[in-house]
């Protein structure tokens, strides 16, 4: 019985797999060959048919099956991927090793911030390269294009409040539904043309190359369509797990897009001009409508895997501390990982809108595609690569045979993609410009914070002695201050007995860590320090997939002799009001005032400690940077 619960559940998943993880990489078929083809592509001859046909299976067999879904998904940080994870796993592996540490830090960062431009660029050309099928159907429509696809795009967001779990039950059937039919079409027109199939020979793709030269290397750009999605993949991993996101991939997407592939390009060997909409013309003229929306709804669907993605790494950025605390909604009881993050939504939302009426056409969007998701795939091959070598012990021939492999594939995928700078790749890099230096700079203004408070702070063992030579009043209860510094004594604890005169009977110096683990094992999760006079030290840590609820935590400290009444207990916190100094080295001016806006912004540390308001008192301090 429980093997069979065990097995539902395994089909759930990789159910919910199909329509979320797999919408984006599900939905390619509808603008690669066009872009391979299209007015900056290559001539529809049969030579470079079936050479672009082979380049396309070929990119889906090394970059998913073989590179992400059995290496990359094998550098999981405790279940939990992406490239936060996945930095934070290397930075541990590299612990010996201080002098990569630092390199490993800004290549993720600047692998998040990429994949936040891919966030942007996806949803938006996939939704409009499948409301462009109005155009196929009945060209007076074209001017209701960009309207729908504003409208539709404004639904994906409205409906991401309900969770991933839901949403992944609903759009799993669509999405089955979707990759069947485009199994089905292409079935159909390989059928007619079943020479096509020579193409899964690798000769035509390097033929491809050597016919074509500088045009093959452009035309490259376009074949990356094939395989975007795939960062995303990774990204969910947390979400369904390793197994049922392969389950799915071998078993049934993989299968579906080659036969599509292959009847589109089955299609071009007979007629040439059907490389205006490939994906559409192979649709038979009773069922354009239908498909066109089927189509929608996948789009919808794919757009789903990066958004979910970008609320996976954006809780992992904050739990590590890169970008500001924000406001975080659990949508599922079984997954930690699936999460809800609004004010991500909110953003992600308007800059999608603003691509739609920007570019207005998949066309359009297809210059600007690419460049940030083939960025963010050369990180990550770099940051498992310093895992393999660091944490798995792989040896130095054997990093390097990898390296070399994956590597070239993914900077010719890069460099093709890097020429459509001027022509709209210029989109997703100043977006991954922007989220770097926000996140650049909300790291390195916490640690100038961290700088001005020590140095302004007092050590907390003489402080304790002078107390028993000038004892204050006592008061029952606890009290607990929370710092950053377990070696100083807390701005919350001068404060309340400045004023106050008083101090609690008991006395807890509370530091909350975050780890650069999804989750705490039991062992690490609290550390105490008895001191004297009525003090004590703890130290609480958290994964970086784990929220970090305070209370929750103490009240469950009953049990190992550290009793916690929290209606007797009162928090103390410190505020600090950050203010830029003019002459202070660190940062630039505008950059000490940028930080100070993000922290003002930032949601508090009680309620993201989750501690009851009723229970804390807030004392204020000024820190200039």
């Amino acid at each position: 019985m429980e093997q069979q619960q065990s097995r539902g559940r395994l089909a759930a998943l990789a159910l919910g797999a199909v329509g979320v993880v797999y919408g984006d990489i599900g939905t390619s078929p509808l603008y690669t060959l066009k872009e391979v083809f299209g007015p900056h592509g290559v001539a529809a001859t049969p030579a470079n048919v079936l050479g672009a046909l082979s380049l396309v299976f070929w990119s889906l067999i090394i970059v998913v099956s073989l590179k992400y879904l059995l290496f990359i998904m094998r550098a999981d940080n405790k279940g939990e991927g992406g490239i936060m994870a996945l930095m934070a796993l290397a930075q541990r592996s590299v612990r010996d090793v201080p002098r990569l540490r630092l390199i490993i830090i800004m290549l993720g960062i600047f692998g998040a911030a990429l994949f936040y431009g891919d966030g942007v660029i996806t949803p938006a050309i996939s939704v409009l390269s499948a409301v462009e099928g109005l155009e196929v159907a009945a060209p007076t429509l074209q001017r209701y294009v960009v309207p729908i696809t504003v409208g539709v795009i404004v639904s994906l967001f409205w409906l991401q409040r309900h969770g991933t779990e839901r949403i992944g039950a609903v759009f799993g059937p669509v999405c089955v539904v979707w990759f069947l039919s485009i199994a089905s079409l292409g079935v159909v027109g390989i059928a007619h043309h079943p020479e096509v199939l020579r193409a899964l020979n690798p000769y035509y793709g390097v033929a491809f190359f050597l016919r074509n030269h500088a045009e093959a290397f452009f035309a490259l750009g376009a074949v990356v369509l094939a395989v975007t999605g795939t960062e995303a993949l990774y990204a969910d991993m947390g979400h369904f797990g390793k197994t049922p996101i392969r389950l799915a991939w071998f078993n049934f997407v993989l299968p579906a897009l080659v036969l599509n592939y292959f009847g589109q390009g089955a299609l071009v060997l007979h007629d040439p001009s059907a490389v205006a909409n490939p994906f559409y013309h192979l649709v038979p003229r009773a069922l354009l409508y239908p498909m066109i929306a089927l189509a929608t709804a996948a789009t919808v669907i794919a757009s789903q895997a990066v958004i979910s993605g970008a609320f996976s790494m954006t809780r992992e950025a904050m739990q590590l501390g890169y970008v500001p605390r924000m406001r975080v909604v659990h949508t599922s009881h079984e997954m930690s990982g699936q999460v809800f993050v609004p004010w991500v939504n909110r953003v992600l939302l308007i800059l999608i809108v603003c691509a739609v009426l920007g570019f207005r056409s998949s066309d359009n969007l297809g210059s600007a595609y690419g460049i940030a998701v083939t960025g963010t795939m050369v990180i990550t091959t770099l940051l498992a690569l310093i895992v393999a070598r660091y944490q798995w012990r792989w040896s130095r021939l054997a990093v390097a045979a990898t390296g070399i492999g994956l590597l070239t594939v993914d900077m010719a995928f890069f460099g093709a993609n890097i020429i459509k700078v001027e022509s709209g790749g210029w989109f997703p890099l100043a977006l991954g410009g922007v989220v770097f230096l926000l996140m650049t700079t909300w790291r390195r203004g916490r640690v100038l914070v961290m700088r001005e408070m020590q140095q302004s702070g007092l050590a907390l063992s003489p402080f304790i002695a002078n107390l028993r030579t000038h004892p204050p009043m006592r008061v029952a209860g606890t009290a607990v201050f929370l710092t950053a510094d377990a070696g100083l004594v807390p701005h919350s604890l001068l404060h309340n007995l400045k004023h106050n005169k008083v101090l609690h009977q008991r006395n807890v110096l509370l530091t909350v860590e975050t780890l650069d683990t999804p989750r705490s094992e039991p062992q690490e999760q609290v550390e105490w320090t008895e001191l004297a006079d009525g003090f004590a030290q703890m130290r609480l840590r958290f994964g970086f997939d784990e929220d970090p609820d305070v209370p929750a935590r103490l009240t469950r400290l009953g049990h190992d002799g550290m009793n916690f009444d929290l209606m007797d207990t009162t928090f103390f916190i410190s505020r600090e009001s950050i203010v830029p100094g003019a002459h202070r080295p660190g940062m630039a001016l505008w950059r000490n005032r940028l930080f100070v806006f993000m922290a003002r912004n930032a949601r508090a540390a009680t309620a993201f400690f989750q501690i009851p308001g009723n229970r804390i008192i807030e004392l204020g301090a000024q820190v200039a940077i």
